[in-house]
Order: structure tokens, then C-alpha cells, then sequence
């Protein structure tokens, strides 16, 4: 029977620790040595590598298991984009209307991508995530799949502490260390976050207008056109030529229309001078997608198409049949 030792406040099998590479405490010493010559201060790397004995298992099970590696588009987006979401989206923009007006007009990204994005990255805010941030990124940097993005995410969180802007226990969030009601990166956080009410400080875990405005400031800096929506699912003509799909590719709507493609209910596309890419999921009876720039702005936040397939349907249903 596997007895179990508690590190970080989990509990994790002891033939795990006693599993751990031989390397890892070297490994360990390496990063520190790094971390100090960044200017962290040792009584930081002090407190937060404190106890870090081993990986996480759980951690890169997690890794190994995400959901836009193992569900079609299709199954991704109805998983999200769900009655109860939109319902609660639609609450969201009720209940938040000075600070989302707030946020529309410094940043220019229409409210209800905010509220999409918040819905989610966190169930708005309902799952931000409980498990500690720094060791799991230690897990996720010394794992050698993506180790070297990980390691600078890290390396951005014990700046993070180490400029006093959150205490190391309240640092909290996802098994890739995303935090707060958006589930901002370490990198992102540094970089994006602002802070939204005005009290001096920022704090994306309790503060909705900190968390809202640093969302629509990420989105904001990385390009978004709010005179513009994220695309739109649409109809494809039979004998379609499928070379055409893909980000590569961009198309102005009136050459898409030439080429048979349709919206959704069979209409013609907008007439407007925008430029479009195609997404044509693998199963031929998933509907298909034209994209605008704002769909890349979202592939900043989440590479995956799943994903920002489901933000701009989860935003745009926030107001069909109603």
C-alpha cells in the first residue's frame, strides 16, 4: 500500500518522492542560481521553492490530458457553451454594466468577448483555480515537453512575489499556474494586468474591475478591431476545394462568397472589406468557420482553435433569441 507525504498541501504518493529524477535537486539549485542572478531575492526564493522535493504528478497528468488535445472543435465548444452558461452570461452583463461600459470604452473590446473569456477561463470567477502556483510550475519546467516557456513563466511568478504584489499563500490558480478570474499567465500578468478600481494595487483574484480591465487590456495591446466580430460558422458548397482551409490562407468575404461559402443559414456573407481564413474541422459533419483578425487575437490568449471558436459562440450567444 502507497502511504502518502504531503507536499505544497497535497498529498501525493511517497514512492513518488522516492521516484524523483536524480537530477531534480540539481535541476532545482540551477533555477535558484538563475532566479538570483534575475534579482530575485533569496528570502523570496526562500519562501516559495521552500518544501519542493519532487514534480507533480497530478500536474503533468493535466498536461498530458487537455481538453483541446483529446475533444473534437465540436464536443469543445458544446462542453462551454452550454444553456447555463449563456444564462449566466447574460446575469454577468446585467449585473456589471457601469464597469463592463467602463472597460468597452478605454480599451475598445465589446463587453460581451470579456464576458465569454470570463465565463470560460473560470465559470465568471467561480473556479479560479486552488492549487499553488509556483510548484507546479517547477513541475512544468523541469518536465522537458515545454520546459523552456515554463521556466520563464516561473521566473515571471517569483518576480511577481517578489515585488510584494500578491503573498506567496494567495497565489493560487490552475495546474499550469493560470490565476484569477481570467487565468492569467505569470508573463501576462506582468505585462497586461492593470488595475481597474483605482485602489493602488491589483489583485485579479478579488477585484472584478481589475479583472475585467486587464482582460480587455491583454485583448487591447494584442490587436483587437472592436468595429469587428471573431468570425462567424457558415456553410461550405459541395466539391469544395478543403486546400483552402486553414490560417495560412486569407481571403477577402467577397472572394468567399464567389467561392459558394454561406453563412450558417444560408445567406449571403456580409458585404464588407474584411479578410477571412476558413476552419474546416477533421469530421466532415462539424460546421465549418470563416475567422477574422479578432479570432487571432483570441490564438493569443489560447492557441487552440477549440478555444476561440467557443469565446466568440459563447459571446455571440449572449444575445440570439432573445
Amino acid at each position: 500500500m502507497l502511504m502518502l507525504v504531503c507536499l505544497w498541501g497535497l498529498a501525493v504518493p511517497t514512492a513518488l518522492a522516492q521516484n524523483t529524477p536524480p537530477d531534480f535537486a540539481q535541476w532545482l539549485e540551477q533555477l535558484r542560481a538563475e532566479a538570483r542572478a534575475a534579482g530575485i531575492s533569496q528570502s523570496t526564493l526562500d519562501k516559495a521553492l521552500a518544501g519542493i522535493e519532487a514534480p507533480q504528478k497530478g500536474v503533468l497528468d493535466s498536461d498530458r490530458a487537455q481538453p483541446e488535445k483529446v475533444q473534437s472543435l465540436a464536443d469543445y465548444v458544446a462542453a462551454r457553451v452550454t444553456p447555463e452558461r449563456i444564462a449566466e452570461g447574460r446575469q454577468v452583463l446585467l449585473r456589471y454594466p457601469t464597469w463592463l461600459g467602463r472597460v468597452e470604452r478605454k480599451y475598445g473590446v465589446q463587453r460581451r468577448f470579456i464576458v465569454a473569456l470570463w465565463g470560460i477561463e473560470s465559470g465568471y470567477g467561480r473556479h479560479t483555480g486552488k492549487i499553488p502556483v509556483v510548484p507546479a510550475l517547477v513541475t512544468l519546467a523541469f518536465d522537458t515537453r515545454r520546459s523552456d516557456y515554463f521556466r520563464k513563466e516561473l521566473l515571471d511568478a517569483l518576480r511577481i512575489l517578489d515585488a510584494g504584489r500578491i503573498a506567496l499563500p494567495q497565489m493560487q490558480g490552475s495546474w499550469a499556474g493560470a490565476m484569477g478570474h481570467f487565468q492569467f499567465m505569470p508573463s501576462s500578468y506582468r505585462q497586461f494586468a492593470v488595475d481597474g478600481d483605482g485602489d493602488g494595487r491589483i489583485d485579479l483574484w478579488n477585484s472584478i474591475p481589475d479583472a475585467l480591465a486587464s482582460a480587455a487590456n491583454y485583448l487591447a495591446q494584442a490587436g483587437w478591431q472592436d468595429d469587428q466580430t471573431w468570425g462567424r460558422p457558415v456553410r461550405l458548397p459541395k466539391q469544395f476545394d478543403r486546400s483552402l482551409a486553414g490560417l495560412k490562407t486569407r481571403l477577402t468575404l467577397a472572394r468567399w462568397q464567389s467561392l459558394g461559402v454561406r453563412t450558417s443559414s444560408g445567406h449571403a456573407l456580409p458585404r464588407r472589406n474584411l479578410q477571412a481564413s476558413l476552419i474546416i474541422p477533421e469530421d466532415a459533419g462539424e460546421p465549418a468557420y470563416l475567422v477574422y483578425d479578432n479570432f487571432r487575437v483570441l490564438l493569443r490568449w489560447n492557441r487552440a482553435n477549440s478555444f476561440a471558436v467557443a469565446v466568440g459562440s459563447l459571446a455571440d450567444s449572449y444575445t440570439k433569441g432573445k
